[in-house]
């Protein structure tokens, strides 16, 4: 039987706070054609009955797109959340906290589908995602 593929979302669980759950509609800060999507799953997350999973800074998750270009919208595809509004604290004591949440739409590999990405996005997410740092502007 083959080794199910891991994503790693459990990895960054430890230092972030986890801003975003289930359900939360978040806009899009890439150029990918999607403006808004819904999380509707946190892989490798599992819970406690009835409690909604949730993801911070840098953790990949499951979205279908409710606004957007035609083709995207009604997609479902991955996102990794690169900005939270919730504060979240570093290893070297500071607090950082965004004014608004956003994610980037990737590939299941974690290509990012679009070519730029509008918008600062966390230090935590650059260093697990390497590629979507590559098209961002700012890195805070």
């Amino acid at each position: 039987m083959p080794k199910k593929k891991k994503y790693g979302a459990a990895l960054s669980r430890f230092g972030v706070n986890t801003g975003l759950q289930v359900g939360s509609y978040v806009p899009v800060a890439d150029n990918s054609g999607a403006k808004e999507v819904m999380i509707i799953s946190v892989p490798q997350v599992k819970t406690r009955l009835r409690r909604l999973p949730s993801a911070g800074v840098g953790d990949l998750v499951v979205v279908t797109v409710k606004k957007g270009t035609p083709q995207m919208r009604k997609q479902v595809t991955y996102a990794v959340i690169v900005r939270q509004k919730r504060p979240f604290r570093r290893p070297d004591g500071t607090w950082v906290a965004f004014e608004d949440n956003a994610v980037v739409i990737v590939n299941p590999d974690g290509t990012p589908r679009g070519s730029e990405v509008r918008g600062p996005i966390a230090r935590e997410a650059a260093e697990r995602w390497p590629r979507v740092a590559k098209i961002a502007s700012i890195i805070v």
